[in-house]
């Protein structure tokens, strides 16, 4: 049985609100660089020792939102580390925030999960349980979102995906057409079913609200909105927007307002954290590049025929990420130009406080009884869900327009 942790009562901070209500935060990889940061961050906020920086959502007060101290965390890994352990091999976090987050990470170790080398070549681990089949594991992970919400007292539980990238599946296989077609394909063990999309049905099924902050197909497969509609259970995604793809969506809109076209944008990524190992396997590589590459034409409003995205695993640079930006522009009279962008950030770091908030609103939205694709939330992916089909807005500044108003603090929101 895992233990969760309890970071909500013994914060040394006044609360900003009387709500009270806890949130179970159930990680699938919960073992990995962004969830062991996340954890470490919110305990530090309760013992006093972050003051919310980088939180983008710290600074507004929003009826119905859980605190950050009202966080419980569990989950599963393919790693079995205690928290403690995995973060230090992590190497994000330095020795004054290990001292701060270690005792509460030393207090938690993931409970098994289901994994799959044919989906996830590069990254795997001892700590999984053996299921006979699709069924059996989807059932496991429900027992185990069950206990959770029992052993901790929260109030609801929400699932984010922090796993590693699965390949691409085969989209036109049968199973991934319909709801009912996913169901036999889960008493057949369907090979075009991975870990994900289990985990997302696992969720869906039993009412828990479920966001992707991976590339990996899951809760955005056919049959799984299909299902979240008919639940009216809480779904976003998928893959978390945090340093180029971010910085891409801030500078286009600006480009096009400017009037300043498009010829060229040459991106490339260099990191060796574990996402970067999985990333070396070519086949989770393109789910990666898949989701990078959708934001640009629309954004712009028509095609960049030279929209090069190259990402590379480069170990020695651990979590602290590089990414470069070159960017061919033509102006007034024809006049070309270029703008080169070297963005040096840490990975998990950018990642951690997202999949913080995409929690704290996933349970907004259920406490709110709005289910199916939760299109609001789109400011926090690169590849948003949507609900009926439309391309889903990219820029920046009108994503966060949408979930502002969503919350009721934004300038289009009622009073």
């Amino acid at each position: 049985m895992t233990q969760a942790i309890d970071i909500s009562r013994s914060s040394s901070q006044p609360r900003q609100d009387g709500r009270g209500e806890r949130i179970g935060v159930a990680v699938v990889g919960l073992g990995g660089a962004v969830a062991t940061t996340a954890i470490a961050g919110i305990e530090m906020i309760k013992a006093g020792k972050n003051d919310r920086t980088g939180l983008p959502l710290a600074e507004f007060a929003v009826q119905g939102m859980a605190d950050y101290r009202d966080l419980v965390f569990s989950g599963w890994d393919v790693n079995g580390d205690d928290l403690a352990t995995a973060a230090e091999k992590h190497g994000v976090l330095d020795r004054d925030s290990l001292q701060a987050g270690g005792r509460a990470l030393r207090g938690i170790r993931p409970m098994q999960a289901v994994g799959s080398s044919a989906f996830c070549k590069n990254v795997d681990g001892e700590n999984k349980f053996n299921a006979r089949g699709h069924r059996e594991a989807v059932e496991r992970i429900a027992d185990d979102i069950a206990r959770f919400k029992r052993d901790s007292g929260v109030d609801r539980v929400v699932m984010v995906n922090l796993a590693s990238t699965e390949r691409y599946p085969d989209m036109a296989a049968t199973a991934l057409q319909s709801l009912k077609a996913f169901e036999k394909g889960l008493d057949e063990s369907d090979a075009a079913i991975g870990p994900a999309m289990l985990y997302a049905y696992a969720a869906i099924k039993s009412g828990t609200p479920y966001a992707n902050f991976s590339p990996s197909v899951s809760a955005d497969a056919k049959p799984l909105i299909e299902m979240a509609h008919e639940r009216n259970v809480a779904v976003a995604g998928k893959d978390g927007k945090t340093g180029q793809t971010f910085m891409k969506t801030v500078i286009a809109p600006a480009l096009r307002q400017r009037s300043l076209h498009v010829d060229g944008w040459f991106s490339t990524n260099i990191l060796g954290n574990r996402d970067g190992l999985a990333l070396d396997d070519p086949n989770s590589l393109q789910s990666k590049v898949g989701t990078k590459k959708s934001v640009l034409d629309q954004m712009l409003g028509y095609k960049v025929e030279d929209h090069i995205i190259d990402i590379r695993y480069y170990r020695p640079r651990g979590d602290d990420k590089e990414a470069w930006d070159n960017i061919d522009i033509t102006g007034f009279m024809g006049q070309r130009m270029q703008i080169k962008v070297n963005f040096l950030c840490k990975d998990s770091i950018l990642a951690a406080p997202l999949a913080i908030e995409i929690a704290r609103c996933l349970g907004l939205a259920d406490r709110r009884g709005q289910g199916g694709v939760q299109e609001q939330m789109g400011v926090f992916f690169k590849a948003p869900m949507m609900s009926n089909g439309h391309d889903p807005v990219h820029a920046f500044h009108s994503q966060q327009d949408i979930l502002l108003d969503w919350m009721g603090v934004g300038e289009g929101s009622e009073a």
